[in-house]
């Protein structure tokens, strides 16, 4: 039996190989070479003695061992970067490198309002953000590729800890003069569902909305088509529908030149609580409640 212990870097190989299900892609994700990445996992399997992935001109398909050893590896990837976690938060807090996750319906709209504050207040921080959709943003959390993750829940996020930042009202956007916009507040049975436009699936948004309206056929005849809110907001300003926008996009400004109004919707959970989110148990746990401060103050 051999008792050769992979390296953690061989590890990463193995794990962005089996994500990107591409060597280029993934060797770029590793910031290597393709041939460093594939020397690198040739060399695991042949001090293991085992094939984890087999290799075609086209495809790139892991063994049954080869997907057992990636999900071990993930394990003890993210061990290892609670290590390091631990070791840095018995430093200044707020300090080296934070890798924070960030859903497409709250990066564009808040960020620019807290990350200047954050870079003057906190110099040492070097908060590196990735921006991809609630479902991402979790696995990227619990794979260790992201230290926390800003979404809005609820939202099914598995075993994490989280500081509520605020609440973020949902309102109806129309187009100007519409006949049937009444003059104040809606409620969810004033809404044409065929008339509804909502963002595709991925977007956690789009389960908001629909959620509160409380209206189960809204599924089956709303238009889930929009790939971003700047996206739906074009298409109610050229007259093709309504659609639900987030308080905190309308305070950005994407109702600027367009000739679209708001009302208020009247519903039991007409909003969505903006959080920040963190492996549960992580050592950095406080460091993190600090920065949901920080952010909340924003």
């Amino acid at each position: 039996m051999s008792t050769y212990l992979p390296t953690l870097k061989q590890l990463q190989y193995l794990v962005a190989l089996h994500e990107h299900g591409h060597f280029g892609r993934a060797a770029e994700s590793c910031f290597v070479s393709q041939s460093t990445l594939s020397a690198g996992l040739r060399e695991l399997e042949s001090l293991l003695g085992v094939v984890l992935v087999e290799r075609t001109r086209r495809v790139v398909r892991f063994t049954p061992l080869g997907n057992q050893v990636v999900a071990k590896a993930h394990r003890l990837l993210r061990e290892a970067e609670e290590l390091s976690e631990l070791v840095q938060s018995h430093g200044a807090p707020l300090a080296g490198e934070l890798r924070m996750s960030v859903i497409p319906t709250i990066a564009p709209f808040l960020l620019p309002r807290i990350l200047p504050r954050l870079r003057k207040e906190r110099p040492q921080l070097k908060l590196f953000l990735r921006e991809e959709p609630s479902a991402a943003a979790i696995e990227s959390l619990h794979h260790g590729r992201a230290d926390c993750v800003l979404l809005a829940l609820p939202y099914a996020t598995g075993e994490v800890e989280a500081e509520i930042l605020f609440k973020d009202e949902l309102l109806v956007a129309f187009p100007k003069d519409d006949p049937r916009d009444p003059p104040s507040t809606i409620t969810a049975s004033m809404i044409d569902e065929t008339r509804l436009l909502l963002l595709e699936d991925g977007h956690c948004l789009k389960e908001h909305a629909l959620a509160a309206c409380n209206r189960p056929e809204m599924r089956a005849s709303a238009t889930m088509i929009g790939t971003s809110l700047h996206t739906l907001v074009q298409m109610v300003d050229n007259g093709l529908g309504l659609t639900m926008l987030p308080q905190m996009a309308i305070d950005a400004g994407i109702l600027h030149d367009t000739n679209i109004v708001v009302r208020p919707l009247t519903a039991d959970h007409a909003w969505r609580d903006i959080a920040l989110v963190w492996r549960r148990n992580s050592p950095r746990a406080e460091e993190f409640r600090m920065l949901a401060g920080e952010l909340r103050a924003g």
